[in-house]
């Protein structure tokens, strides 16, 4: 028997990988689901079709989001998905802005679903190339439904195909914008700017409703939890929800596991997928002489833009999704060695409500003009490449039970997005889109959920390092599978990547 330890992409990958090798797979996790209340409400609200929804019915099912009860995500009215940060970090910092998820599914009840496939260049330190990965990106392709079109992005990274692949239905800002980049995206990239349209996990079902944020009532946004339930008809899989992982020893022929609730189980081989901050915790407190690790994090920053063309279509009103619409990759060295990765968002309900909140405290009578100027509104969000950007230290706190954790700075950070910025700014200038400057932001470390590096792969694995196969220096059967062993993180999307390496983890160890 097998242990996979984590129900995220990391661990439904591994498992995948795993049982189509006729192995025998128990998977462990924190077992948290959406609670019954949350689940009558989305399955009542899924019976109504989008176009029939009144305004107080949608404002009802964003109001979990718009006014939460603490700083998790929620959605579906429930932040089950991210566990408070003082349960994993002690004491927590006020930076610290990543979480750690004990869900069925894991962060990916959460996520974006943007997808991109690394490019060589920007994992030429890693002791794998893209072609090792290019067979596991298809098949977690195949897992997963992933929208998309052929078009500028496609020369830029091979690795996945969009061939037969059907984009989802831009709304009225993303079809502009896209109309006024196609033609000039040849010229572009001459100059090292490929733009293309965005690719996401959405299933083919998608009703364009605009509540992408706040939870699909259709679950047509992928979750790992999706795939978890394909996993279970297979008789040589187990789902152990509920049981959350102390340590493992290692003995050679076989793993320990051992459980914080529960008799200890033995495995032939154990994969650890529990989520960067779990896993440290797991890994630290199993070793014989811990030593701090560093988590490194793709940080990024949001560019707010106001476009000039006439908006001839209310984006609430029309049909409608909420997640990125388009892509941009800068490859400018004057910017950065490494590509710099940008997610174009078009109009949702968060605007108004920030504009209003960040700019009309002063303004009485000023919130109409706000909510007027919000509907012209598009948000740039850009990741920088892991070698830009701050570390985290974690090291075991002095229960053993949790981490500690401690910041350390990266002087590049606000150059590289200063430049950035200039470059972005310049480029959708040519769409019609106006950069607000003063409006720009960067995340909190972490913020971005793009992080990992702390058992980083090697050709020769020393100290708290894996091999190519993620399996822990000094150990026989323990792999660690998740964005814990990437050796850096690039400014591309981390899921598709995270996926494809515990696929073929899983495939070859």
């Amino acid at each position: 028997m097998d242990i996979v330890i984590g129900s995220g992409p990391a661990g439904l990958a591994a498992a995948t990988a795993l049982l189509a090798r006729r192995r025998r797979v128990t998977m462990l996790d924190g077992g948290k689901t959406l609670p019954p209340d949350a689940i009558t409400r989305k399955t009542d609200f899924a019976r109504t079709p989008a176009e029939r929804w009144t305004a107080d019915q949608k404002e009802a099912w964003r109001d979990p989001q718009f006014n939460p009860t603490d700083d998790r995500v929620h959605r579906y009215g429930s932040n089950h998905a991210q566990e408070q940060p003082a349960d994993l970090v002690h004491p927590v910092p006020e930076w610290l802005a990543t979480r750690a998820s004990h869900a069925v599914g894991g962060l990916s009840n959460v996520w974006g679903s943007a997808v991109l496939p690394n490019r060589q260049r920007d994992i030429d330190d890693w002791p794998i190339t893209i072609d090792d990965l290019k067979p596991h990106y298809a098949a977690i392709g195949d897992l997963m439904p992933v929208s998309g079109r052929k078009d500028a992005l496609q020369d830029l990274f091979p690795a996945l195909t969009m061939d037969g692949r059907t984009p989802l239905q831009p709304g009225p800002q993303g079809r502009k914008l896209l109309a006024r980049l196609d033609p000039i995206s040849t010229g572009l990239q001459d100059s090292g700017i490929h733009i293309g349209q965005a690719r996401q996990a959405v299933g083919p079902d998608c009703q364009y409703c605009g509540l992408c944020l706040h939870g699909c009532p259709w679950d047509q946004i992928y979750s790992a939890a999706h795939g978890l339930d394909a996993l279970k008809s297979n008789p040589d899989f187990t789902h152990l929800p509920g049981r959350l992982v102390r340590s493992f020893e290692d003995q050679g022929a076989s793993v320990r596991v051992h459980l914080r609730d529960g008799d200890p189980l033995t495995a032939e081989r154990l994969y650890i997928g529990a989520g960067v901050l779990e896993t440290a915790r797991i890994v630290l407190g199993s070793v014989s002489q811990p030593r701090p690790v560093r988590l490194r994090d793709s940080r990024h920053f949001f560019l707010p833009f106001l476009h000039g063309w006439s908006a001839d279509e209310d984006p609430e009103s029309s049909p409608h999704h909420t997640l990125t619409e388009a892509f941009i990759e800068i490859d400018d060295p004057s910017v950065s060695p490494y590509l710099t990765h940008s997610q174009i968002y078009g109009w949702n309900s968060f605007f108004a409500r920030e504009m209003v909140s960040n700019y009309g405290k002063g303004l009485p009578g000023s919130a109409s003009l706000f909510r007027w100027l919000s509907r012209r509104l598009m948000v740039a969000q850009t990741f920088l490449h892991s070698a830009h950007c701050d570390e985290i230290e974690l090291t075991l706190a002095g229960d053993q039970t949790k981490l500690s954790a401690s910041l350390i700075e990266n002087s590049e950070s606000r150059a590289v997005m200063r430049a950035a910025q200039t470059t972005l700014s310049r480029t959708l200038r040519k769409a019609g889109l106006h950069a607000l400057g003063f409006a720009a932001r960067m995340d909190a470390p972490g913020a971005s959920f793009h992080s990992g590096g702390t058992f980083p792969m090697s050709a020769t694995p020393t100290d708290l390092q894996t091999d190519c196969n993620g399996r822990l220096n000094g150990t026989q059967a323990v792999h660690i599978i998740d964005a814990s062993v990437l050796p850096n993180i690039p400014a591309t999307t981390i899921t598709l990547s995270v996926m494809a390496n515990a696929h073929r983890i899983a495939t070859r160890a």
